[in-house]
């Protein structure tokens, strides 16, 4: 006999609560289950009616009657009643008080309530549910060979039958506790399904829309300083800047349907415009063959996440992307304000680089800012990781080599992050 609690009742996925009694059927539904059984107390009904006469079987009749209404009520009680158990166990204890007063009017016959009250005790699932039922079977089957008139002799069928609806009913009872936590398990799936999903469109809107906004906003600077001066590329501008908006639109749709496609080339190209537009001198490289092609999305989000940073907070006046096969290097020569970490955009940088094993590492100082990107080899030591490693070295260093005054090398190694996009 288990001696495990009841356990809670648990949400469905349509926000409902999953019981035990839900179960079985909800209202007056779940009183048919055990309604059914109650036929067999019809040789109780004929006891009270060969020992009693007159009033005297007219109560054995209502105590009949009354036993059943305790034992539908109790037995939904029994395995969830949360906020309800004391209610089950007075209707428990009442129905031994029945039995008892019920030996008065049946005699012997009243003892088939017992097997109904075992059916409660293992419903209870409680640590000495076992040996109760044990104690129950026993005394219905010696009560017959020591109370006079009732047959005198031991009735064995009677407590070993008992045993068997009783164990019978252990395993009933474990099953729709099974389910009840299957129903409850698959819910919380669901809810952390539905949380993942939630967090993956916050973060992919967050993206997009930081880079999106930030270039329309330079943009529309560019062309408005343009408008000033009757500049006739204030208009070229201003169409780009519609262009963007609607692109942006698409992006947004497609990143809450589950589809926005990133690039890692798409974003270079971007970022040239971006870094044009808002007057800062770009050193880019011109392919991006060199990158494993796995990569090329999650490099095209840190690419947007960093150029977004460099435009808003930078104030550098050049910008500086080198490539390796695994990894991706953004720097800036800015002076621009700096914030603890922590922002919205470089922790889903590191949430999607941690999802692949990789990790994202910062620079920072008067010097300028340095973000990059490395996601580990798969196969770590074998001749051709070691070959491709070598040659992406060497395109690293010619990229390097080019790099604009003042980005590269001086940076002051840190965990200060610029521009939380």
């Amino acid at each position: 006999m288990s001696t495990q609690q009841p356990a809670p009742a648990g949400p469905t996925e349509d926000g409902g609560c999953t019981t035990p009694a839900a179960t079985m059927g909800a209202g007056w539904q779940r009183y048919v289950f055990p309604g059914i059984w109650l036929v067999y107390l019809t040789q109780t009904v004929a006891g009270v009616d060969k020992h009693s006469s007159g009033t005297a079987a007219l109560a054995g009749y209502v105590i009949v009657a009354a036993f059943c209404a305790v034992y539908v009520m109790a037995l939904p009680l029994g395995w969830h009643g949360h906020g309800q158990r004391r209610v089950f166990w007075v209707l428990y204890t009442a129905g031994f008080g029945l039995t008892i007063a019920e030996t008065f009017f049946a005699h012997q016959t009243a003892l088939a309530f017992c097997i109904y009250l075992s059916v409660l005790t293992v419903a209870a699932n409680r640590r000495w549910s076992f040996g109760f039922v044990v104690v129950i079977a026993v005394t219905c089957a010696v009560l017959p060979r020591v109370v006079p008139g009732w047959g005198g002799k031991i009735d064995w069928d009677d407590g070993v039958t008992m045993l068997l609806v009783a164990f019978a009913m252990f395993g009933f009872f474990h099953i729709i506790r099974s389910n009840r936590e299957l129903a409850a398990a698959r819910a919380e799936v669901a809810r952390l399904a539905a949380e993942g999903e939630r967090s993956r469109i916050a973060r992919d809107l967050h993206d997009l829309l930081g880079h999106s906004l930030t270039t329309i906003t330079v943009k529309a600077g560019l062309a408005r300083r343009l408008a000033e001066r009757n500049d006739p590329r204030a208009l070229a501008e201003i169409t780009e800047v519609e262009t963007l908006s609607r692109r942006t639109l698409g992006d947004v749709r497609a990143a809450v349907a589950g589809h926005r496609e990133v690039t890692l080339a798409g974003e270079i190209a971007t970022a040239r415009e971006v870094l044009r537009a808002a007057g800062i001198l770009a050193e880019l490289p011109g392919s991006v063959d060199v990158v494993d092609p796995e990569l090329s999305e999650l490099f095209g989000w840190v690419v947007r996440e960093g150029i977004t940073n460099v435009v808003r907070h930078s104030h550098s006046p050049s910008c500086r992307i080198a490539l390796g096969a695994r990894w991706i290097e953004i720097a800036d020569n800015g002076s621009g304000p700096t914030s603890e970490p922590g922002g919205s955009g470089l922790c889903g940088l590191t949430e999607r680089l941690e999802a692949v094993g990789g990790t994202l590492t910062t620079a920072g100082g008067f010097n300028g800012f340095r973000l990059r990107a490395e996601v580990p080899a798969p196969a770590p030591g074998s001749a051709v990781d070691g070959e491709a490693a070598d040659g992406d070295a060497g395109a690293g260093s010619a990229v390097d080599r080019g790099a604009g005054p003042g980005v590269g090398p001086g940076f002051t190694p840190g965990v200060v992050l610029r521009g939380q996009g």
